[in-house]
């Protein structure tokens, strides 16, 4: 099994259930997680990474960590740094449709969607709320593109965009697609050499449905032009998603692999889970598997049945347990504090 990792994690793209299973894999074999210093769950994100925003990094004697998977804006000669140089790289993408209106939700308080009462208000003018000046502007276009390190304001030239995806191609192994998240996992799987319950999840920061919206075509078409760095980064990597599904495994082994998969999911879900699966946050007894609530969005959770025994409930907390949670409870592990 692979073990040293760099996760580039997306906003809004299923990251935070990826994340989940990154932390599960590293709890359980003891490996170190390169932690933003002071233990948030960003490295000083927005800026581009640097490797001294990692806690026990020195550039005199440096430290190599086993995973790195907070957010951060991507960098990769800063990464080199912090991690061993046989590290696999991964990412995973969200068609920017989706994209869009999830963070319009999410990211309401951000200057550029404040002021906008709708999404269709803002993409009826977008540069009426939008301002790249702006300290929070890249919530409000192109957000893979930024994540990813390029300017999301940048021209959409032929020459710009095969330069950008070349750019991405060289430094990751692998990018995943959320919207085929159970064939992603199966991927992931085949390239780590991990074993089925290592990539099995339950997902992560979910919006309640009652807060999303059906778009028209015609907005589907606005988000499509207003992000058209983000749409040429997705279809391109969508293609070659499938296209490396034909060439290492094959359609019809896809199949019984993410049957597997989904069988897996629900016999975890029976066994760790009161009722049917998320619930609304005022659901959730056990104040410690709250998710944090952020913007206008509504975000799930989950309860765990009663009376499971010691190791069984360990293994569907950690299932269950929130990134920001998760995150706190590793970092504690990694970085004890001393007792005075």
């Amino acid at each position: 099994p692979k073990t040293d990792i760099v996760f580039l994690k997306v906003h809004k793209s299923a990251s935070s259930t990826v994340m989940n299973i990154l932390f599960r894999f590293g709890e359980t074999h003891n490996l170190t997680f390169a932690f933003p210093i002071g233990g948030g769950n960003q490295l000083s994100y927005p800026h581009h990474f640097l490797a001294r925003f990692v806690r026990g990094f020195s550039p005199k004697s440096p430290r190599r960590f086993n995973i790195l998977c907070h957010h951060m804006r991507f960098l990769q000669p800063e990464v080199q740094k912090v991690v061993s140089s046989s590290a696999v790289y991964f990412s995973i993408l969200r068609n920017p449709v989706q994209l869009m209106e999830s963070s319009f939700m999410y990211y309401k308080s951000t200057s550029a969607f404040s002021r906008a009462r709708s999404l269709e208000e803002f993409l009826s003018q977008p540069y009426h709320y939008y301002n790249p000046a702006d300290s929070d502007s890249h919530y409000a276009r192109n957000l893979m593109t930024f994540d990813f390190g390029f300017n999301p304001d940048g021209e959409v030239s032929t020459k710009r965009v095969q330069l950008m995806l070349k750019a991405i191609e060289v430094s990751f192994d692998l990018l995943l697609i959320s919207e085929y998240f159970d064939e992603s996992m199966v991927l992931l799987k085949e390239m780590l050499c991990w074993d089925l319950d290592s990539v099995v999840s339950f997902p992560l920061n979910i919006r309640d449905s009652s807060t999303k919206s059906p778009l028209s075509d015609v907005m589907v078409e606005k988000i499509k032009d207003w992000n058209r760095l983000d749409w040429e980064i997705y279809t391109h990597f969508n293609r070659t998603f499938w296209e490396r599904i034909d060439r290492d495994i094959g359609r019809e082994r896809m199949q019984r692999e993410v049957k597997t998969l989904r069988e897996r999911q629900a016999e975890l879900a029976r066994t760790c889970l009161q009722g049917a699966g998320s619930v609304a946050p005022k659901d959730i007894k056990d104040s410690s598997l709250r998710p944090l609530q952020h913007g206008n969005a509504k975000i799930l959770g989950y309860n765990l049945k009663q009376g499971l025994d010691k190791e069984t409930e360990r293994m569907c907390r950690r299932l269950v347990t929130p990134e920001l949670q998760y995150n706190s409870a590793l970092y504690k592990k990694q970085f004890p504090q001393k007792r005075p």
